[in-house]
């Protein structure tokens, strides 16, 4: 073999040598890359877990601190139940979970990494590679006022009623959302009105306060919803929290509203019901305005007309119509027995809709929770109860009549028995929070 051939063959073959180990090189970055790109996947889902679990729990806790530890431990449970403790040959680690509270916004950071060692490329000069991850959660600040349905109908199931209200008023967090209590059967009550300036809300207050409702009188449904919107329009535009909402729950369709009308000898402010009671107060859940203006004192069809608008609180008003041709008639004449029932409940109806349909042109969402089987009964113009609240939610399944989608949506929450309450409230409890993140 000539000395040339001889130079030749070792330089193929150290080429080739070459060749392998950039062959090998490739394959092992190939390999080791592609299982830290799997276990970065993993671990992104895993952070971005941690901080959406952090930033539910974040309102358990009456205080800054407990509310802390409270997104860190959910943080780390959802962390560790996301991603395994040896997963592909990785050791994962939750480094920080950061909890800042800012002027009602609370922003939990998450960060985490995940070293892992290397097979191939260890002949390259590499020992492990670090994939890292991290994920932020901004939970919005909230006003939000939560009407309660305390009618008479609801009477044998107000334990449940009490027990479900609270345990929604359990999710939100005491130190940063601003919520308001309003109960209402034929009258509405402001049991504690939202902070206009200050963060957080009466939460024990509240929850002594719903312990002690009693289930009597009609369904005022627009006195009820007035008295929340007033009470979130009354926060200063610049104090308003990013997100407003009214949650509304009753069991039945309006009843009843306030007018300003002589009742015989009765000539004040005060609540009619299309069931014909006497003239019920406007600030209370059900007591009569006084004792001349009880059935058995005058005569209801004394009331003769209804107002063209709702002038119960302001004579001059025109902000509420009250005969209109849709979506329901009602003109004025309550002369009867029979015109009496049907304007005055259709009114009761167009008024719950005319509020929430004004509260979402200022922004305000509104979800709504129906329970039992009579909001599934037809009355005599084959309408349901269950159609006023979907209405008044602004629900895809709601009337279409009624239906906007360019406002904001909300939520209605159907609850057939005393089983499903507290599921509808956490349903629409879990939606609030979500639309705040």
């Amino acid at each position: 073999m000539t000395p040339l051939l001889k130079r030749q063959r070792g330089a193929v073959a150290i080429m080739v040598a070459l060749g392998m180990m950039v062959l090998l090189a490739v394959a092992g970055l190939a390999i080791d890359t592609g299982l830290a790109y799997l276990v970065k996947a993993r671990l992104n889902a895993a952070v971005d877990s941690a901080a959406l679990a952090g930033a539910r729990a974040v309102t358990a806790g009456n205080t800054q601190s407990e509310q802390t530890a409270s997104a860190q431990a959910a943080a780390k449970q959802f962390f560790e139940a996301n991603i395994p403790a040896s997963y592909l040959m990785s050791r994962p680690k939750l480094l920080s979970t950061s909890v800042v509270f800012n002027a009602g916004e609370v922003t939990i950071d998450v960060k985490a990494d995940a070293p892992m060692p290397v097979s191939i490329m260890q002949l390259m000069g590499f020992k492990s590679l670090t994939p890292v991850a991290s994920a932020q959660t901004v939970r919005r600040d909230l006003d939000m006022a939560f009407v309660i349905d305390t009618s008479r109908s609801l009477i044998d199931v107000g334990p449940t009623v009490r027990t479900s209200a609270k345990s929604f008023l359990n999710k939100f967090n005491v130190t940063q959302d601003r919520v308001g209590l309003v109960h209402f059967s034929s009258g509405a009550v402001m049991d504690y009105p939202i902070f206009k300036s200050a963060r957080g809300f009466q939460r024990d207050a509240m929850l002594s306060t719903i312990s002690g409702f009693v289930f009597d009188g009609g369904t005022s449904s627009f006195e009820g919803m007035r008295r929340a919107r007033d009470d979130l329009n009354a926060i200063p535009p610049l104090n308003r929290s990013s997100l407003r909402v009214i949650v509304f729950f009753s069991d039945g369709a309006p009843t009843s509203f306030g007018v300003n009308l002589p009742f015989g000898t009765c000539n004040r402010p005060g609540v009619v019901d299309s069931v014909g009671v006497g003239l019920l107060r406007l600030d209370a859940q059900y007591e009569y305005v006084s004792n001349a203006c009880t059935l058995s004192s005058q005569a209801w069809n004394t009331l003769k007309k209804l107002p063209k608008y709702y002038n119960a609180v302001d004579t001059a008003s025109t902000e509420w119509k009250v005969q209109t041709l849709s979506p329901r008639p009602v003109v004025e004449d309550i002369g009867d027995a029979t015109k009496f029932k049907q304007n005055v409940g259709n009114a009761a109806r167009n008024l719950a809709e005319a509020v929430a349909a004004k509260a979402r042109d200022d922004n305000i969402f509104v979800f709504t929770l129906g329970m039992g089987e009579g909001l599934k009964d037809k009355n005599a113009d084959g309408e349901t109860g269950e159609a006023v609240l979907k209405c008044m939610a602004n629900v895809a399944d709601g009337p279409s009549r009624c239906y906007n989608a360019n406002k904001n949506v909300g939520m209605y929450c159907y609850a057939a028995t005393e089983a499903d309450l507290t599921p509808c409230f956490s349903k629409l409890a879990s939606a609030i929070l979500r639309i705040s993140k």
